[in-house]
C-alpha cells in the first residue's frame, strides 16, 4: 500500500502499543537531535565566513549569510519539531502509566470479587450476631461458675453482728475480772545485829584512851 494509501485510508493497521510508540518517538528525537547538531555547526561556519570575508569579498560573505539565516530557520523548525514529539512522548508515557494503573486495579477488582463471591452480607452479620451471642453465654458461664454455690446463702447478716457483739461483751467482762488488786509493799531490811554491837564498841575504845591518859598525867 502506498504512503498515501496509508495515510488517507486503506486497510487500516492494528495500532502499535504504547511502549513501541515511545520507543519510536525516542528514536525520531535522536535522530533530529544529531540534525539539530549539524545546522548548528554549519551555521557557525556561515558565520565564521562571513567574518573573514565581510571586507574582502562581500559576495562571498552575503552568500555565507544567506545560508546562515536558511539553517537557522530549518533548525526553529527542527527545535519545533522536537518540543512536539517531547510533549507526544510525555503523553504516551502518562498515557501507558495510566493503563498500567487501571490494569492493576481491574486485576485487584477481580480478586476481590473473586474473594467476595462465596460470602453474603445477611450471612455475615448472622455469623457476627452469632459470635457476639456465644461471647455472652460465654461470660454468663464465667460468672456462674465463680460464685460458689450452696455457701452463704442461707446466713443473717443481722445475727452473725448480734453474736459478734456478745463476744465483745465477754471479753471485755473478762478483762475486767483479771485485773490485779493492789501489790503488797516489801519489807523494810533489818538491821544487823552485829552492827548494833559494833557501833558502841567505838564509845568504850574512845573512854579508855581518855583513862590512858589522865593517868599519864598524874
Amino acid at each position: 500500500m502506498s504512503f498515501f494509501g496509508k495515510l488517507f485510508g486503506g486497510k487500516k493497521e492494528e495500532a502499535p502499543s504504547t511502549s513501541d510508540a515511545i520507543q519510536k518517538l525516542r528514536e525520531t528525537q535522536d535522530l533530529l537531535t544529531k540534525k539539530q547538531e549539524y545546522l548548528e555547526k554549519q551555521i557557525d561556519d556561515c558565520l565564521s565566513v562571513a567574518k573573514k570575508n565581510s571586507s574582502k569579498n562581500k559576495r562571498l560573505a552575503l552568500q555565507a549569510l544567506k545560508k546562515k539565516k536558511r539553517l537557522e530557520k530549518t533548525l526553529q523548525q527542527v527545535d519545533g519539531t522536537l518540543t512536539t514529539l517531547e510533549l507526544q512522548k510525555d503523553a504516551l508515557e502518562g498515557a501507558n502509566t495510566n493503563a498500567a494503573v487501571l490494569i492493576s486495579m481491574k486485576d485487584a477488582a477481580a480478586a476481590l470479587k473473586n474473594a467476595h463471591k462465596n460470602l453474603d452480607i445477611d450471612n455475615v452479620h448472622d455469623i457476627m450476631d452469632d459470635i457476639a451471642e456465644q461471647h455472652d453465654i460465654a461470660n454468663e458461664i464465667s460468672n456462674a461458675i465463680s460464685n460458689p454455690v450452696g455457701f452463704g446463702e442461707d446466713i443473717d447478716e443481722d445475727e452473725l453482728n448480734k453474736e459478734l457483739e456478745e463476744l465483745e461483751e465477754e471479753e471485755l467482762e473478762k478483762g475486767l475480772i483479771d485485773v490485779p488488786g493492789p501489790t503488797k509493799l516489801p519489807d523494810l531490811p533489818s538491821v544487823d545485829e552485829g552492827e548494833k554491837v559494833r557501833k558502841p564498841a567505838k564509845k568504850v575504845e574512845d573512854h579508855d584512851d581518855l583513862k590512858e591518859l589522865e593517868n599519864w598525867a598524874l
